[in-house]
């Protein structure tokens, strides 16, 4: 078993990735940052403008905003303006109402917000908000992770400046996973240290139940679940899989008014690697402590490749989340830790340089690639097939195939995500 002191960081860091959110997590981060900037002012606004990394728009852009009915990031800053409370976190706009809804559209006629690409901060998350009013005005910043504020303002007072030091990365530079650390964590720890985590299990579960009710997005889950795609995908624990992680997508992209639990600051990541192995360990009849530590084992997977690849790339999350459902999916199946590993190479040879090209609708239609993928990387771990290092990015060492993964995502698709963010940004203005 890992040391106490070990043990009681990982829990912290998994408590630290692991909240619920509502709505996509760019947009929310956004109106989160905007409604902290409107607190230290003290009043509403006359004007917001509102700078954004690269990443941030691109994911904020096509994505519904929870309680609106309506796309995009005017609408959520201006609700966070008006209805926003930081202290909220990543729920910033759950009191969102119809009224507050006609009040925010008013908002936004009046020409009062204005968004750019910050160009001169590198960091693929970067939020910067100015909102002035009657000769004063507040500043906030976020940076790094979706809720780290790095610097606060009003007028010419600095009320928090820690741009150079992190929350988020003080955690990594204490705290380095390998993928063994991650499966003795799951496997070893005391249970009860563990049950909190079904609370991803009790939320996700309530949103692809939202997902199926209601005609969502594209509705990719409940097509799955229709006559014909039944008639076509039957009634298996891999069509049940695929049908209930995309519903509980279809909800979150479309913007229900509906937490769920995100993972590394993405919905849809903690979607991912929550839904597959809640529906693969009741279709199983796994017990409640096998499910549990499966759910660990997928979320904490996750947790560790994005500790390599960044909070934002240029790599879709679903190939980071799909990875963890894989894992755990394999071990409910009776799999060691060699076929875990097993998992992971066949995830990474299959999945990598799926681009992101933003948070919207269609996203379900990827995390159902994903998930796939993630079953069938799984069926061949157990029967010990799985991709060698002669093919391709693998190696031998699973954590150095990690590490190639995340290399590709982090630095060696860079250029890629411009193309991508060009292609978006000149979508929009030709519309």
């Amino acid at each position: 078993m890992l040391p106490l002191k070990e043990r009681e960081e990982i829990i912290r860091l998994i408590k630290c990735q692991v909240v619920p959110a509502i709505g996509c997590t760019e947009p929310m981060a956004v109106a989160l940052c905007v409604a902290k900037a409107c607190e230290i002012l003290g009043r509403t606004p006359d004007r917001i403008d509102v700078r954004l990394s690269g990443n941030i728009l691109k994911n904020a852009m096509g994505v519904g905003i929870p309680g609106t009915k309506m796309i995009g990031l005017p609408i959520a800053i201006a609700l966070g303006a008006l209805i926003g409370r930081s202290e909220y976190g990543l729920e910033v706009l759950k009191d969102c109402t119809d009224e507050a809804v006609s009040r925010a559209k008013a908002f936004m006629e009046g020409d009062r917000i204005h968004i750019t690409l910050e160009k001169e901060d590198p960091d693929k998350l970067y939020i910067a908000v100015c909102c002035s009013a009657e000769g004063h005005e507040a500043e906030a910043i976020i940076k790094h992770s979706h809720t780290n504020f790095v610097r606060c303002r009003r007028d010419s007072e600095i009320l928090l400046d820690k741009q150079e030091t992190t929350v988020e990365e003080s955690e990594e530079d204490n705290l380095r996973l390998t993928l063994k650390m991650v499966y003795d964590f799951a496997t070893q720890t005391n249970i009860e240290e563990l049950r909190f985590i079904l609370e991803a299990k009790r939320l996700n579960e309530a949103a692809a139940a939202d997902g199926l009710r209601e005609n969502f997005g594209h509705q990719l889950g409940k097509t799955m679940c229709s006559p014909l795609g039944k008639g076509i995908m039957g009634d298996s624990i891999f069509s049940k899989i695929l049908s209930k992680t995309s519903c509980a997508c279809d909800a979150r992209m479309a913007g229900a008014m509906i937490p769920v639990m995100s993972n590394s600051g993405s919905g849809n990541q903690g979607i991912c690697t929550t839904m597959p192995v809640v529906v693969f360990a009741e279709e199983n009849h796994n017990t409640e402590e096998e499910l549990i530590r499966a759910l660990i084992l997928s979320n904490l997977t996750a947790i560790y490749i994005k500790q390599n690849l960044g909070t934002l790339s240029a790599l879709c999350g679903c190939v980071v989340a799909s990875t963890g459902s894989s894992v755990g999916i394999t071990y409910l199946m009776g799999g060691n830790y060699e076929q875990v590993t097993y998992a992971v190479k066949n995830m990474i040879a299959n999945l990598t340089g799926m681009i992101c090209d933003g948070a919207k609708p269609s996203c379900s239609l990827k995390l159902t690639t994903g998930v796939s993928t993630a079953v069938m990387s799984a069926m061949m771990a157990i029967q010990h097939k799985h991709v060698s290092s002669m093919e391709g990015i693998i190696d031998d060492d699973v954590d150095q195939s990690i590490r190639n993964l995340t290399a590709i995502g982090s630095r060696g698709m860079d250029e890629t995500d411009r193309y991508v963010l060009d292609i978006m940004v000149g979508k929009k203005s030709e519309c």
